[in-house]
Parts: C-alpha cells; sequence; structure tokens
C-alpha cells in the first residue's frame, strides 16, 4: 500500500496540480478520526506519515503528570523518567499505538481523501475558469428546465437561468444555442454554480460591444440603458470622436447592426438616443419618437421636470401603459411629468391667477390695515 500511496501523491501533483503536502496533511487529519472511529479511543493521537517510505504511524499523545487520573490521556512522572530522566511535568511523550490491521483502514481513508482532493481540485479549476466570465456573454446549449431553472449547459459547467432572468415570452428547447450573460459565480459546496441572464440591461451593453466596434475600442460610449426585457429598451451613447455620429454608428447601415441585436433577443425593440450634457437636450432625446417642446425643472427638486409634448403627441410621449415616459425616466435618472401644450398652458393661467388673486387680497388687507 506504502509504494501505491506514494505514487499517487506523486501522479496528483503531476495531473491535478494538487501538492502531495496538503493531500498529507488531509490524509493524517482523516486517519486520526478513523483510528478513533474503528478502534474506539478517544485518546489524543497523532498520525505520522513517512512521505519516503509511504509508512503510517499511530502515536497516543500522553501529558507527563505527577498523579495519574486519566491513563488514555496522561503519564505519570516516574513511569516517564523510566523512559528517559529529562522528562518533568507537563511534558508530553508520543507512544506507538498503531495497530496491527490499520494498513486495511488506512487505504481506504486514504483512497477517500484522493478522491475528495481530486473533486476540489477540479471545482477549483472549473470556478477559476468561469470567474474570468463573470460580466461577460457566452453562448450555451439549453440542456433542460424545471419549475425554478433552465439549465445552460456552457462547456465544463451547467448554467442555471431562473425565471426573472428570462425574457418574457421567450420559450427555450433542449439543443437552442443561446447567448447568456454570466452575473454571479459561486464557489460552493456542491462546485461552482454560475448564474446567467437573458434580461439583464449588462446583457444589452455586451451584445452591443460585441456588434458595434466603436464601441468595443471606446470611440462611441454607452452612457446608461433602460430595458424592458423582451418588449423595449433605450440606450443613451455618446461619440469621443467629433466626426462620428454615435446614434448612426450604433444603428448602422439600413439598420443592420441594430437589427442583428434585436434578432438576438427575440424582436425586442430598440431606440439608440444620443446622450448630451444638457440635460433638457438629454431629456428630449429619451422621449424620442415624440417631440419635446420645452422641458421644466422643478426648482425644489432638481432631479424632476415638467416635459412639454404637442397636443397630439401626448400619448405617444407616454408610450403603452407608460413605458416610453418609464424608460425615459429610467435612462436619464429624472422623475418625468408629462403635459400636453394646451394643459399646460392651462396650467400656467390657473398659476398665473392664483397669483394675482393672492396679490388682490394681499393689497386689500394692507388698506384695511391702513
Amino acid at each position: 500500500m506504502s509504494k501505491e500511496l506514494l505514487n499517487a501523491l506523486d501522479a496528483l501533483e503531476k495531473e491535478k496540480g494538487i501538492k502531495k503536502e496538503v493531500v498529507v496533511e488531509a490524509l493524517e487529519a482523516a486517519l486520526v478520526s478513523a483510528y478513533k472511529r474503528n478502534y474506539g479511543q478517544a485518546q489524543n493521537v497523532e498520525v505520522e506519515f513517512d512521505k519516503s517510505v509511504g509508512d503510517i504511524h499511530v502515536f497516543a499523545v500522553k501529558e507527563v503528570v505527577e498523579e495519574v487520573f486519566d491513563s488514555r490521556l496522561e503519564v505519570s512522572l516516574e513511569e516517564a523518567t523510566q523512559i528517559n530522566r529529562a522528562y518533568e511535568v507537563g511534558d508530553t511523550i508520543r507512544f506507538e499505538v498503531t495497530p496491527k490491521h490499520f494498513g486495511r483502514i488506512a487505504a481506504q481513508t486514504a483512497k477517500q481523501v484522493i478522491m475528495q482532493r481530486v473533486r476540489e481540485a477540479e471545482r477549483g479549476i472549473v470556478y477559476d475558469e468561469y470567474i474570468q466570465y463573470e460580466n461577460e456573454i457566452v453562448t450555451g446549449e439549453v440542456e433542460r428546465h424545471d419549475h425554478r431553472y433552465v439549465y445552460v449547459n456552457l462547456g465544463r459547467v451547467e448554467a442555471v437561468l431562473s425565471h426573472q432572468d428570462q425574457i418574457p415570452g421567450e420559450e427555450y428547447q433542449p439543443h437552442d444555442r443561446i447567448k447568456v450573460y454570466i452575473y454571479k459565480v459561486e464557489n460552493t459546496a456542491k462546485g461552482p454554480q454560475v448564474f446567467v441572464s437573458r434580461s439583464h440591461p449588462d446583457l444589452l451593453k455586451r451584445l452591443f460591444e460585441q456588434e458595434i466596434p466603436e464601441i468595443f475600442d471606446g470611440t462611441v460610449e454607452i452612457v446608461s440603458i433602460a430595458r424592458e426585457a423582451g418588449d423595449r429598451a433605450k440606450v443613451a451613447v455618446r461619440s469621443n470622436n467629433a466626426s462620428v455620429d454615435p446614434v448612426g454608428t450604433c444603428v448602422g447601415p439600413r439598420g443592420e447592426r441594430i437589427q442583428t441585436i434585436v434578432n438576438e433577443l427575440k424582436g425586442e425593440n430598440m431606440d439608440v438616443v444620443e446622450w448630451n450634457e444638457d440635460p433638457a437636450e438629454f431629456i428630449g432625446n429619451a422621449l424620442n419618437p415624440a417631440e419635446v417642446l420645452d422641458v421644466h425643472f422643478n426648482p425644489e427638486n432638481e432631479r424632476a421636470c415638467t416635459v412639454v409634448v404637442p397636443d397630439d403627441q401626448l400619448s405617444l410621449a407616454i408610450g403603452k401603459r407608460g413605458q416610453n415616459a418609464r424608460l425615459a425616466a429610467k435612462l436619464t435618472g429624472y422623475k418625468i411629468d408629462i403635459k400636453s401644450e394646451s394643459d399646460y398652458a392651462q396650467l400656467q393661467d390657473e398659476l398665473a391667477a392664483k397669483v394675482q388673486q393672492t396679490e388682490a387680497s394681499a393689497a386689500d388687507n394692507h388698506e384695511i390695515e391702513d
């Protein structure tokens, strides 16, 4: 067994990169438990593995005391000095207690420890590989699904796609090839767990980087993304080169570039808008395709504004179920209240009338006082 064990440790180090010292340390700890379990012993024991020849020895460790109360843990000073006159109270002595048939138990334990270390090492290798892909897009193959997850084969690991990470209405059949965004990799007791998404806003960002070289190289920059997966998304972009049109670059000739992304997301509508350092301009762009006449900021809340649009474009600006306004607010970071031109004018007239009434009332009170 000793020669086989040494050969196994050498092979582990060469093939799996698991250092012998790590396995030996784990093996010695496991053999202590195996000895106590199989021989019903409760004393303090140590197991020593001879790395030169592969022999295993078990030692009972006892403390030198004046008077022995527990012979499993203690040895008298008188008995200790018979072994070596230099021993004093408080010293520890190791007595070899290796059982005659301990080799069989040791072999079984060694096999279990080595298999466990191999599994841990393989899990570590897989984890190290996929942690590098965190926050990136990968292509996987749908394997199966249950009531909780769609399971996606990424090669060396099976990733999970939860309900909230799926695009609403999208169906996943076995052997379908899909692009997914890895947003979390965990090293669990059962091995690496990879969580992927099709609804994450950063999936859209990575798709833009893949399909549009100017975004990948930094010429055009994505400033913000607002997405309702499977339905509609707005992407704000700006150019770091005055000669490059950021929106036109993303859309591409005849809309080819953006269409590739739309197709990957199964027809999700895509609005690419130009970011502007002027908040009013940016908000106007974000409400595309509606025309914006004016943007009035709330003096009491710098992140809130009222947007005025033509009467015939109020429903377009708000969008179906408020989606256009909701996405524009998320994209810009502003709370947006949309008013039609006539409603806003009426509101202003009412405010002006109130101001006049207040001023008139104040003037009357002033006359009465006089």
